[in-house]
């Protein structure tokens, strides 16, 4: 997804722009999450930008998304870039807190 949303529309309170606005991201989300993976992924993971417009997007975790959206809205933002990119993801391990670093063995 790719796309300019409008946060101030004539006729249409600005609360529920937002609330339209999030619902929108997250059925987005929701229909990605639903797709079949391909084989040898185990997730979906999202590559997400977020900014005022596309040349100043900023990465963003997926986790963080509507917090930073209401942070824009109630900056006073007319409008925001939201770019959103789903990807198959393989879980990884972190690693053991006890276990040397790869480069710290003798």
């Amino acid at each position: 997804m790719r796309k300019t949303f409008q946060l101030h529309i004539d006729g249409k309170h600005p609360d529920r722009v937002l609330d339209a606005t999030k619902h929108a991201i997250r059925k987005y989300l929701r229909r990605e999450r639903g797709r079949p993976l391909p084989e040898g992924a185990d997730h979906w993971a999202f590559d997400c930008k977020l900014g005022p417009n596309q040349e100043s997007a900023v990465e963003v975790p997926v986790g963080a998304l509507i917090q930073r959206v209401d942070a824009l809205a109630r900056e006073g933002a007319t409008h925001f870039y939201l770019e959103i990119l789903a990807r198959a993801g393989h879980w990884q391990a972190p690693p053991a807190k006890d276990a040397p670093a790869p480069d710290e063995g003798a």
